[in-house]
């Protein structure tokens, strides 16, 4: 991710080590081939995924400049266009990007790249210029443009964008899904807007980290959590929609050599809790706020009430499931959540939810009762955690065969 603070024009600002290019500022032209690993980004096609950006003119500023997401912000304006999937003509780890950006004083730019890796699966989001944890066939960019003044507008003129490939230092082996025990506050702000331009809902069903790291598009669930209650007594799987509470750039379930900041903290703390019980940072969050809870994690009211039964904010077991590895399927409902039960029958007892859109790890599959889902009509059960079965007529799996191994 770029970040961009200086007043006024901003040219060839390159993101990639030793290299160096320069930008006429030209308007946004149509992408070259894939095979030169190098293309210009589209700032003119802004469609449903994009959250108050404008591309008239080929210049990509924010739509309202006095545009506040949820009633947590004051002052200022924030939007971001997420640009199409890219092919690359060969596997890289590595996307740079050089733009030419109008940023008065106190607005920013910033330009995120993740890399796919399987039919439902992508890296973390990671800052232009940084290593991907693996080499990628095809890469998203994600531009985001901020303002802490009402009124006051970045202006994106040009991105250029190039594709190679460099050492992995800071490479993450796939392994199972890191989980951590954390602090679980209730999101409420019914009306407001999530970070990828969802309209919350009551009874929502989606979660918070307080990083944009892990955001999914709107519509989908590439970053899904399963949040447990400490007791195991009920869990639900949701996708990842919103940044916060507390810090926005705290990706604390990374280890230090890929978290953003706060890097002397033990992975798996959030900088929230480390600064509510032990004084770190002065008690403040990466804003200057003084921090009022330990919350690692917001949970839609859906997840708080319907999914988790919570009455009051808590420790919850949090799983991270985006950083594991193995077999995965999407939940594909009518948009309900869906029961997640204790074994193979419609009549045994319910464990929790698995929201619309969340990405779940496929552990094994058994035979159970016979079920008609949204994929057909199938015996086949999927179990996505312990003790946790769904029917894989409501999964998207890309394969009508099970994905997994027997149980």
């Amino acid at each position: 991710m770029i970040r961009i603070r200086k007043t006024g024009r901003v040219t060839a600002v390159v993101l990639a080590a030793g290299a160096v290019t320069a930008l006429a500022g030209a308007p946004a032209q149509a992408a070259t081939t894939a095979a030169t690993g190098s293309w210009t980004a589209d700032l003119s096609t802004v469609d449903g995924d994009d959250v108050n950006v404008t591309g008239a003119g080929g210049t990509l500023t924010l739509a309202d400049a006095a545009w506040h997401r949820t009633a947590r912000v004051f002052a200022g304006s924030e939007g971001s266009l997420l640009l199409a999937e890219h092919a690359l003509g060969a596997p890289a780890n590595r996307v740079s990007a050089a733009l030419t950006a109008d940023t008065p004083k106190g607005t920013s730019v910033e330009v995120d790249v993740r890399g796919r890796t399987g039919v439902n699966d992508w890296t973390e989001w990671t800052p232009a210029g940084t290593t991907l944890r693996a080499d990628v066939g095809s890469v998203q960019v994600r531009i985001s443009l901020h303002s802490d003044t009402d009124g006051v507008r970045p202006a994106v003129r040009s991105v250029a964008l190039s594709a190679d490939s460099a050492p992995q230092v800071n490479a993450l082996a796939a392994t199972t899904a890191l989980t951590y025990k954390v602090y679980g506050t209730r999101e409420g702000l019914v009306g407001g807007t999530t970070a990828n331009g969802h309209k919350i809902v009551s009874h929502d069903h989606f979660v918070s980290f307080p990083s944009g790291k892990s955001v999914s598009p709107k519509g989908t669930g590439n970053y899904t959590a399963r949040v447990c209650r400490t007791d195991g007594s009920k869990c639900e799987y949701a996708p990842v929609w919103e940044i916060g509470p507390w810090n926005e750039r705290d990706d604390y379930w990374n280890p230090a050599s890929v978290r953003s900041e706060f890097k002397d903290l033990p992975q798996g703390k959030p900088e929230a809790q480390a600064a509510y019980l032990d004084g770190y940072n002065g008690k403040k969050d990466d804003s200057g706020r003084t921090v009022q809870n330990p919350a690692g994690i917001d949970l839609a009211d859906g997840v708080f009430w319907d999914g988790l039964g919570m009455s009051d904010n808590g420790y919850v077991n949090v799983t991270y499931l985006w950083t594991g590895s193995g077999p995965t399927g999407v939940v594909s409902t009518a948009g309900d959540p869906m029961n997640v039960r204790a074994s193979a029958s419609t009549s045994a007892a319910v464990k929790g939810l698995a929201a619309n859109y969340a990405k779940v790890s496929i552990e094994c599959y058994v035979t159970g009762d016979t079920v008609t889902g949204k994929f057909g009509t199938s015996n086949i059960w999927d179990r996505i955690g312990p003790g946790h079965y769904v029917s894989d007529t409501y999964l998207q799996t890309g394969s009508d065969s099970p994905v997994a191994p027997l149980c």
